[in-house]
């Protein structure tokens, strides 16, 4: 029984600091401003007045890749409706990032960010991939793990002018 103890608390203690590591939904998006690819500087509030899809994710994590694909099966939506995908690499060397997407192809508008430390204080990241969607008007509005690419158009629905 003892031997049980410990874990089930520690586990229990983990499960309850989970709503503590995602940005509150309803509460504006923490910005950030990072490099891209091309060293050209991108902030977040760039894209304010319209849907985000913010992934925070690394290159070599699997479930980031699926991720990736789930974005990716429903760009031409995302295209359709104007949603930017802003893609954050947590701990990844631009190499690793430009040999991950050599030859991805992005129906839909898409950056790739170099994270320098900032998006993961700001989002508070421990778990990955994160997807937090952002509605037009910069307000954080799902912020959690993955989503298939049925949920995730289900999701973006959700953010989408006139539909809030």
């Amino acid at each position: 029984m003892n031997k049980l103890l410990i874990p089930s608390l520690l586990l229990s203690l983990f499960l309850l600091a989970l709503p503590a590591l995602a940005v509150e939904p309803g509460t504006t998006a923490p910005d950030f401003t990072l490099k891209t690819l091309d060293g050209t500087s991108v902030s977040l509030s760039d894209y304010r007045g319209q849907p985000i899809i913010l992934k925070l994710a690394t290159t070599w994590c699997p479930t980031c890749k699926q991720q990736s694909a789930a974005i990716r099966d429903v760009g031409d939506f995302l295209a359709e409706h104007d949603v930017a995908v802003v893609e954050v690499f947590l701990q990844d060397s631009e190499q690793m990032v430009r040999d991950y997407l050599k030859g991805v192809e992005f129906p839909m508008p898409h950056v790739a960010l170099l994270d320098d430390g900032s998006a993961l204080r700001a989002y508070n990241v421990y778990l990955i991939p994160r997807t937090v969607l952002i509605d037009p008007s910069f307000t954080v509005r799902r912020d959690g793990s993955l989503l298939e690419s049925k949920e995730l158009v289900e999701e973006v629905r959700k953010i989408l002018p006139g539909e809030q």
